[in-house]
């Protein structure tokens, strides 16, 4: 049955034919895949926007994204490294290095132990990492570390196949619009999370879940809620929490 999903994961990570492919759903889901078969406890991912910097793109929970987000501030951690080297990075302890002492103390703060980031690379070209954390510390096994390696070379081949098909002039102009949705994305989660009284996390569980329903992308139900546009998407959501 391992096998049977994970074959369904490859397939579904490979599908970016299609017109409505919507990049930052493609991404949070590559998260949400390496949680459920890789034996780890979160994943985040960055990419490299118009100018070659890092910037947080996915994470599978809140705390995981502020954590890389802390990553990128400091410029020290396992995914900087594995973006600058283009190799992998794996920590089973991060309580016995002072590779990084300020990730290293953040993230045991949010409660992970040990971390495994691997390249998002074809070939030469590079353009960002895939973070596996543990809350305990321990190696990924290297089966797991392979098909973790997979599915990122799978998502950045998905990626760049998008590029050609939709004949962007770069990734990189398709990153920054992912960019740019992501501050929306930020504001309506925060909107909701003030409205229904959630917390973050909570509040973007609520926000995928409906864009699914309204088969709306996510950037647009972020902006609909944000600037009020249509009164409706929040009205909605009022509805369901009652």
């Amino acid at each position: 049955m391992a096998q049977v999903r994970l074959n369904e994961v490859f397939v579904e990570l490979a599908d970016t034919l299609v017109d409505d492919f919507d990049l930052l759903d493609f991404l949070y889901g590559l998260t949400e895949k390496c949680v459920e078969i890789l034996d780890v406890d979160a994943a985040g991912i960055m990419l490299t926007d118009e100018r070659d910097r890092l910037q947080v793109i996915a994470a599978s929970t809140e705390r995981t994204r502020l954590l890389e987000l802390f990553q990128l501030q400091t410029e020290q951690g396992p995914c900087v490294d594995c973006f600058r080297t283009g190799r992998p990075v794996s920590v089973a302890d991060m309580s016995a290095t002072d590779r990084w002492p300020h990730f290293s103390e953040a993230a045991a703060e949010v409660g992970f132990a040990s971390v495994h980031a691997l390249p998002m690379r074809l070939r030469a070209e590079v353009i960002g990492a895939l973070n596996l954390f543990h809350a305990r510390p321990g190696t990924l096994d290297e089966g797991n570390l392979q098909v973790g390696q997979a599915l990122a070379d799978v998502a950045t081949i998905g990626l760049l196949q998008q590029r050609a098909i939709q004949h962007r002039d770069s990734l990189t102009e398709q990153l920054q619009t992912a960019l740019n949705s992501r501050v929306l994305i930020e504001q309506a989660k925060g909107v909701l999370a003030e409205r229904l009284d959630l917390d973050v996390a909570d509040a973007f569980s609520r926000l995928r879940e409906e864009s699914r329903n309204r088969n709306l992308r996510l950037s647009d139900l972020a902006r609909g809620i944000v600037d009020g546009t249509d009164p409706s998407f929040l009205a909605a959501f009022d509805e369901a929490s009652d």
